[in-house]
C-alpha cells in the first residue's frame, strides 16, 4: 500500500521560507511523475510543481523562479523548497505520485494525472 506523508509546513511571514517534505512508503520510484498540489479555501486544487525520474520539472505560473522542486530517490522523498513566501502561498499542500500510465495528453500539473495522494500540510503566510 502507497503511503505519502507530508511535513515541513506553518506559518511564516510574507517572503520567508519553507522547506516541505513528502515521505514515501510501500512505493519504488518509477518512472512517471511526482508533484505537489496546493487547495486554499473555496478554491480548486492548483498544480504547484512536478518532477519526473529523470530529473525534469514543470512548475505553475504562479511559483516560478521562487518554488524548487527536488527528489531524493534513495530515501523515496520528494521536496517543495519555497522562498519569498506570499499570503497567496496559503494553502494546504498535497504531494502526489503518477504510478500508472496515463495519456500524455493530460497535463503534467494536472491532478487528472496522480492516482495516490498524501494527507496534507497547512502552509499560513502571513503579511
Amino acid at each position: 500500500q502507497v503511503q505519502l506523508v507530508e511535513s515541513g509546513g506553518g506559518s511564516v511571514q510574507s517572503g520567508g521560507s519553507l522547506r516541505l517534505s513528502c515521505a514515501a512508503s510501500g512505493y519504488t520510484y518509477s518512472k512517471h511523475w511526482k508533484g505537489w498540489f496546493r487547495q486554499a479555501p473555496g478554491k480548486e486544487r492548483e498544480g504547484v510543481a512536478a518532477i519526473n525520474s529523470d530529473g525534469n520539472t514543470t512548475y505553475g505560473d504562479s511559483v516560478k523562479g521562487r518554488f524548487t522542486i527536488s527528489q531524493d530517490n534513495v530515501k523515496n522523498t520528494l521536496y517543495l523548497q519555497m522562498n519569498n513566501l506570499k499570503p497567496e502561498d496559503t494553502a494546504m499542500y498535497y504531494c502526489a505520485v503518477q504510478t500508472m500510465s496515463i495519456s500524455s495528453t493530460v497535463q503534467v500539473l494536472s491532478a487528472m494525472r496522480y492516482n495516490y495522494w498524501g494527507q496534507g500540510t497547512q502552509v499560513t503566510v502571513s503579511s
